[in-house]
């Protein structure tokens, strides 16, 4: 069964993908890849740095996520430009991920943008994290050292709750505790399991 797992920044997604993980889910995180095909010394990199400038690029090589994001989150242009660069690889690793995966797996594909780019139909089932505003705003602030106007544009540069909750096969709810998470992912597997997955 291959799942999409998404919603908005800071809604519990890679905590979910732990929990998933544990059940013995494959995982394949577009975070993660979106990381490696930039990574420093890529073609993904050097496409980046010609787009955006040097300025992007740190002394050792490496991307400055930081210096891209002030660009790309105030930016819809700049950031369409970066997603052409950086979803076609994501993409094809993730299909290539997914293929090794074993026969009978649960693969999980974490997918941030999945219904921004148009990726709903290309799974058995879109399982969907939703959050509070004021929750999600809190999070995102408090871990990545942002203020209210930052956390707010990155939130503005997602699809809305409702465009992801009209999306989603599944919706998990995650505005309470990590034990309330991880009942309902506990749930989920055996609904699955019990489906014959």
């Amino acid at each position: 069964m291959l799942v999409g797992l998404t919603g908005g920044i800071g809604s519990g997604k890679s905590l979910v993908a732990e929990l998933l993980a544990a059940h013995g889910a494959t995982i394949i995180d577009a975070d993660v890849l979106a990381r490696e095909v930039v990574a420093a010394g890529t073609p993904g990199l050097a496409a980046v740095s010609e787009r955006f400038g040097e300025s992007v690029q740190r002394e050792d090589g490496s991307l400055d996520r930081g210096a891209l994001g002030r660009i790309v989150f105030g930016d819809p242009v700049a950031r369409r430009d970066l997603e052409a660069i950086i979803h076609p690889a994501v993409r094809a690793r993730a299909a290539a991920l997914s293929a090794a995966a074993p026969r009978g797996a649960v693969v999980v594909q974490v997918i941030p943008l999945l219904v921004e780019t148009g990726q709903q139909d290309n799974f058995d089932q879109i399982v969907v994290l939703d959050v509070d505003p004021e929750v999600q705003l809190s999070r995102i602030m408090l871990r990545d050292g942002l203020d209210e106007a930052e956390a707010q544009a990155r939130v503005r540069a997602q699809v809305t709750r409702e465009a992801r909750r009209a999306a989603a096969d599944v919706v998990l709810h995650n505005n309470g505790t990590t034990e309330d998470l991880a009942a309902a992912v506990d749930r989920l597997w055996a609904e699955w399991k019990s489906a014959g997955v």
